[in-house]
């Protein structure tokens, strides 16, 4: 597993392969900014690893009206310790995107360290102030498809460490404001972070076949105007 240690502002980035990442709070439901010239094609990866330009990769996903009924939160078993190594996905998450990493003790106990909210721009020095967030909300996903889905698939998605952007850490204010929204209606404040944001949520929806309804289709191809040079690469997930 790779992933992106930190936040760059966009235009100093380089495409990159997409291999793990959706929104999360702590405790809240689950809930990236404008665009750059020479934006980045942040965390995905396209099966044979080529990418694709963001706009194209927005139109492989199947558009389908959204399914709400039924959804519970507690469908999706997060966070997880699936390799018993007493970190959690949570935890997984925080150490692997620390800018300065915090000290492990028993049971993954965090201390110290810092983290970059790229939604926010914001630095965080107390693990305790940040959430992981599912790039595309578990309530969205539920939406899109995850209704359909064995309660293992459900699990493996809300702990999804196989692909950078899936899931990442945020401040919580950022993460609750996002709620379970799609780009339709919530965006990072951060003006860096719109193409990264965009390019993380095409990849997600891509790796786990979800859909998309009309109204988030014509958002996101607005929002993508000006992420010309984003690319999409991402994974299928297994």
């Amino acid at each position: 597993m790779t992933r992106r240690l930190g936040f760059l502002p966009a235009a100093l980035l380089t495409t990159i392969t997409l291999t793990a990442c959706s929104a999360e709070t702590l405790e809240a439901d689950d809930p990236k900014p404008p665009a750059t010239a020479n934006p980045s094609g942040a965390p995905g990866g396209t099966p044979d690893g080529s990418g694709l330009p963001l706009a194209e990769a927005i139109g492989k996903i199947p558009v389908a009206e959204e399914k709400r009924t039924g959804y519970e939160r507690d469908s999706f078993k997060h966070w997880v310790d699936e390799d018993d190594d007493s970190c959690t996905t949570r935890a997984e998450v925080l150490l692997a995107e620390a800018v300065t990493a915090p000290e492990q003790s028993a049971r993954c106990s965090l201390r110290g360290g810092s983290w970059l909210s790229y939604y926010d721009e914001t630095e965080v020095t107390d693990a305790k102030k940040l959430d992981i967030d599912h790039m595309v909300p578990l309530a969205e996903a539920w939406d899109s498809g995850a209704h359909d889905w064995t309660p293992e698939r459900r699990e493996a998605y809300a702990n999804d460490l196989g692909s950078d952007r899936s899931l990442v850490a945020v401040t919580a204010k950022t993460n609750r404001s996002k709620a379970d929204r799609d780009p339709a209606q919530w965006m990072p404040t951060a003006e860096s972070a719109t193409c990264t944001y965009l390019v993380d949520w095409t990849a997600t929806k891509l790796r786990w076949a979800l859909t998309m309804d009309d109204t988030e289709k014509t958002a996101l191809l607005k929002l993508a105007e000006p992420c010309a040079d984003s690319v999409v690469e991402y994974k299928t997930a297994p």
